[in-house]
């Protein structure tokens, strides 16, 4: 009798595990198969991987170059680095100066090549980081340098650095005799909430300090509406710098009640439709230049390789699934528009790919050139609050919400973004990048290049045709030719949609011509049986070494 009862309760009891089981094995297959989708193993590699740095001759040659190469390559880096401290002098001074006070200047100044080269590199090649003035399509550093403006201001830029300029005094003129204070609205906010209830086709709009924060209160909101605490996002993914959506090198803390999945997978579909903890799912459209893979840096590039292509079709069926995902289990989704808001469509993604997400978030160009952030949606996930329990509260508050310049600025932004002369820039404007993307390949095919770009609209990233250990040495010579990136390197080049047919030959031009000096100093020169799997089998042999 008690042994019977005993294997009874143990069959029950491995009965009730199963569904756990189950549901288990069913998210372990769904989340992406590198460390993006393992956050907390991706932390211990991160603290495993050892620092260990080139010395002068293995910078040259560790692709194995042959001696007349590394010679080539060693007096390109000293005569590039003679031509930045002669031309760039006041800029580079004065960025040494900040770069004291400053960490952000000492992280972004390590991190734009692999870190092995980056010492090396940095003893012999400056790179500035002030600037002083802009116009056109066009910046200029403090030594009277003018570049070609391919940074987008991290998606700020738009409709073109002239055309915030004028936001921005248009706000002041506008709020200049309420002034800063603070607790109150401008009444001008009257007009953006018209705009942004407009475009974004939701109920209500709330104002934060930038795009982070939008983010933040958006998944709060959720959580707290649906009393779930699970955040869905995808591999790759940029959503802040904050805990819960910054899985893997970078956070401190690896997220505690969030999932990475993959990208466009049946198997991410069957985890929402399963589960019953998930309170939100997050989508940044830019990953459909990239989906499943991180935002592209130069830093990344160890072997040469970088994935990007653009399918509208595929993507958009994608989000479709999705969306009807989430209608049926009641899970909010939230599309985080902070970078790709207004650059796709008049009304963002939502527009563009014709989906409707429940909560939408804007930032960057929103602000008209000020930092600011937003969130819009559905009446019932707006509510901050339950009248059923008065002390259940959904706090958020910021100090500088809605400040009255920065109001001023987006009301501005907005009532530009709907005159008949921006309207004519949406006007085939996948077709006029798309273009634009096939002429940039065709010349750098026809001039023998192992360079390609793939893009989505107005965003574009480089991509490599060879494995190779220096990819990354392309931005210095872009620079050279007067074409101005972020730190991030050649993995985003962002256009302002003001430019030109003879603004982008010219980046053209220069593009091109940077890509055949750095062919001529030796730097693209490959071994015939160098592959990208060698490589990374290289420098995992490299840095057992130093490990152990």
């Amino acid at each position: 009798m008690d042994e019977t009862f005993t294997l009874s309760a143990l069959a029950l009891g491995v009965l009730a595990l199963l569904p756990a089981a189950r549901r288990r094995l069913q998210l372990s297959r769904a989340k992406h198969r590198s460390l993006a989708g393992h956050s907390r193993m991706a932390k211990r590699l991160a603290r495993w991987v050892p620092g260990y740095a080139y010395d002068e001759d293995e910078f040259f040659a560790v692709d194995g170059a042959p001696d007349d190469v590394a010679a080539a390559r060693r007096a390109a880096l000293r005569r590039l680095g003679a031509e930045f401290d002669r031309r760039f002098a006041k800029t580079l001074a004065a960025t040494e100066t900040a770069r004291e006070t400053i960490p952000d200047l000492r992280f972004t100044g390590r991190y734009r090549v692999p870190f092995q080269f980056s010492p090396v590199l940095r003893e012999h090649l400056r790179v500035g980081a002030l600037l002083q003035a802009s116009a056109g399509v066009q910046v200029e550093d403090l030594d009277g340098n003018r570049f070609y403006d391919l940074t987008g201001s991290y998606g700020v830029n738009l409709l073109g650095n002239d055309a915030y300029k004028v936001c921005i005094a248009e706000a002041v003129v506008t709020a200049q005799d309420l002034g800063p204070v603070l607790g109150a609205y401008h009444p001008c906010v009257l007009e953006v909430l018209q705009s942004l209830k407009a475009i974004s086709g939701q109920d209500e709009v709330s104002f934060h300090m930038s795009g982070t924060e939008a983010v933040m209160q958006a998944v709060r909101l959720a959580r707290y509406h649906t009393r779930k605490k699970r955040l869905v996002r995808f591999a790759g993914a940029y959503h802040g710098w904050w805990e819960d959506v910054q899985p893997g090198p970078g956070n401190p803390l690896p997220p505690r009640e969030t999932f990475t999945l993959q990208d466009m997978a049946e198997r991410s579909l069957q985890v929402l439709r399963t589960r019953r903890d998930i309170a939100c799912v997050l989508v940044n459209p830019l990953q459909a230049l990239h989906p499943n893979a991180n935002a592209p840096g130069d830093s990344g590039l160890i072997d040469g390789s970088r994935r990007a292509g653009f399918d509208r079709a595929a993507y958009t069926a994608w989000l479709q699934a999705l969306r009807q995902v989430c209608t049926e289990r009641g899970i909010v989704l939230i599309f985080d528009e902070i970078f790709v808001g207004f650059r796709l469509a008049p009304g963002g993604a939502q527009q563009y790919f014709g989906v409707k997400a429940d909560l939408v978030t804007y930032g960057k160009t929103l602000g008209g050139g000020l930092p600011v952030g937003v969130v819009c949606g559905r009446a019932d996930l707006m509510k901050r609050y339950r009248e059923d329990h008065p002390a259940d509260i959904c706090f958020a508050r910021g100090t500088f919400n809605a400040h009255p310049y920065v109001v001023a600025a987006m009301a501005a932004f907005l009532k530009r973004l709907q005159s008949p002369e921006v309207q004519a820039l949406y006007e085939g404007l996948d077709e006029r990048w798309n273009g634009r993307a096939q002429r940039f390949n065709d010349a750098l095919a026809q001039a023998g290049m192992p360079v390609r770009v793939a893009n989505i609209s107005s965003i574009w990233t480089v991509l490599y045709t060879q494995p190779g250990r220096y990819h990354w040495m392309l931005q210095f010579y872009l620079r050279k030719h007067g074409l101005a990136l972020s730190w991030v390197g050649t993995g985003r080049l962002i256009f302002s949609l003001n430019y030109g047919e003879a603004e982008f030959e010219a980046v053209l031009e220069r593009f091109v011509a940077a890509c055949e000096e750095m062919r001529a100093d030796g730097w693209w020169w490959t071994a015939p049986q160098l592959t990208a799997k060698a490589i990374r089998r290289s420098v995992f042999r490299e840095m057992l070494a130093r490990k152990f």
